[in-house]
């Protein structure tokens, strides 16, 4: 299947390419620097086109009409001429209607669709997106998540205006497989709307991305595997220059070896990891509340433990050519002796993060 898509160098087309290329699609790119004899022999050749090219903040307003409706108006035109079913996905916005200069050009553009469907009885889907945000939009363009990510990765002061200001966000990648998704030909002609759309402020949105920036010294990391503080968190870590990708944490190093404290979260512990040269024991203590998982990494061990009331022992080796997760479990004093003739390499999880006015920490010395 030959597809073209139109504004194929701008945020939306840049991403929407990658994704089509991944499964295996021809993709047919037409931007600004795109010849009309090139543009076309790409329209008549596609089996589906992808519509994005648009004028959002133009140096002069007629520039509406020439980018977003004339242009418009040029591609249906052209995708009629061929007498085939070639079904055409419109970006328009959720400004389209809005009385400005913009909406009314969104709104033409639109219609012009429309009747290409009627006319042809090719599919048309149009999707009126509010706030686009992801990994390569411009900064200080149509984007403020965009904005902010930049200006916070590079210290330089966000500008908020209104931080109650409600909002209405779609990220990229769900942009992108709503589109790849029309493919099928299963979807009915007309308005679409994504399934993931996030409400929330200009404020709120500040605190999420100004706490991803303020981890790298905390190491406190906000929950950001769902959603849109997955989606935030993906997005600012993508204005990160390549010199800025590495930084530093503590490291505290004594007769033992290294212990180093990795990230820590709000509500479901820390990580870190810790290292003891042959023969060193670490640990000889126990929690009333507090509990770890141990991951031998590299070398091996000998974890002991003793029931701080009955005296009952347990004993077990473990070794980095077999990985296993060793528990340690509240009322259990516990300790980890390198039994092995190289460094030991540990990791570490505790199910919160050590308080030094509370570290239910009591030192006490097992067989």
């Amino acid at each position: 299947m030959k597809i073209v898509v139109t504004g194929s160098k701008g945020f939306i087309g840049k991403n929407l390419c990658v994704f089509l290329r991944e499964q295996q699609y021809d993709v047919l790119e037409i931007h600004r620097e795109t010849q009309e004899q090139d543009m076309l022999s790409y329209l008549s050749q596609a089996d589906f086109v992808y519509h994005l090219a648009g004028i959002n903040r133009p140096k002069n307003p007629s520039e509406f009409q020439s980018g977003n409706v004339d242009f418009t108006r040029f591609i249906v035109e052209q995708l009629s001429n061929f007498k085939r079913d070639i079904p055409i996905v419109l970006t328009s916005s959720s400004q389209a209607d809005d009385k400005n200069d913009y909406g009314l050009s969104k709104r033409a553009a639109e219609k012009i669709v429309e009747s290409y469907s009627t006319e042809t009885g090719s599919p048309s889907y149009i999707y009126r997106l509010p706030n686009v945000f992801g990994k390569w939009c411009k900064p200080n363009y149509n984007s403020f998540v965009a904005t902010f990510c930049n200006n916070l990765v590079n210290g330089v002061d966000i500008s908020i205006h209104d931080p109650n200001k409600s909002v209405r966000l779609v990220y990229i990648d769900d942009v992108c497989q709503s589109f790849l998704e029309l493919l099928d030909g299963k979807a009915s002609s007309g308005f679409q709307k994504l399934s993931t759309e996030y409400n929330t402020t200009v404020g709120e949105v500040a605190d999420i991305i100004s706490s991803f920036k303020s981890s790298r010294t905390s190491l406190f990391m906000e929950p950001v595997g769902v959603e849109l503080n997955r989606a935030l968190y993906s997005t600012y870590l993508s204005y990160i220059p390549p010199e800025k990708f590495n930084y530093s944490i503590p490291i505290h190093t004594d007769e033992r070896g290294v212990f180093c404290e990795m990230l820590k979260t709000r509500d479901s512990g820390q990580f870190s990891f810790f290292t003891a040269h042959p023969g060193i024991t670490r640990g000889d203590h126990y929690h009333h509340t507090k509990n770890e998982k141990f991951l031998v990494v590299k070398g091996e061990a000998t974890f002991k433990f003793e029931n701080i009331t009955s005296g009952k022992r347990h004993e077990l080796m473990v070794s980095s050519l077999k990985p296993e997760i060793v528990q340690t479990v509240p009322g259990w004093t516990h300790n980890i002796t390198n039994s092995g003739d190289e460094e030991l390499i540990v990791m570490l999880w505790a199910n919160e993060v050590f308080d030094s006015q509370r570290p239910d920490t009591i030192m006490k010395k097992i067989f």
